[in-house]
């Protein structure tokens, strides 16, 4: 089942929603290459810790 901004795993719940609104993208990614959700979901989340380690805010970014 593919997520989006309103319905996401509750594991997401917590994150900062640009990293969670960036797991999601990961992780449906994952889901059409054929990942089991749990496994999705966690790869999708740490690739977007990742991901935000790798490309900082500016001050003008919007969430």
């Amino acid at each position: 089942m593919p997520w989006n901004k309103q319905d996401y795993p509750v594991s997401m719940k917590n994150l900062d929603a640009r990293v969670r609104n960036k797991a999601i993208e990961i992780a449906n990614a994952l889901l059409e290459e054929g990942y089991e959700e749990g496994r999705a979901i966690a790869i999708g989340t740490a690739r977007a810790h990742e991901w935000d380690d790798n490309h900082p805010k500016h001050h003008d970014d919007k969430k």
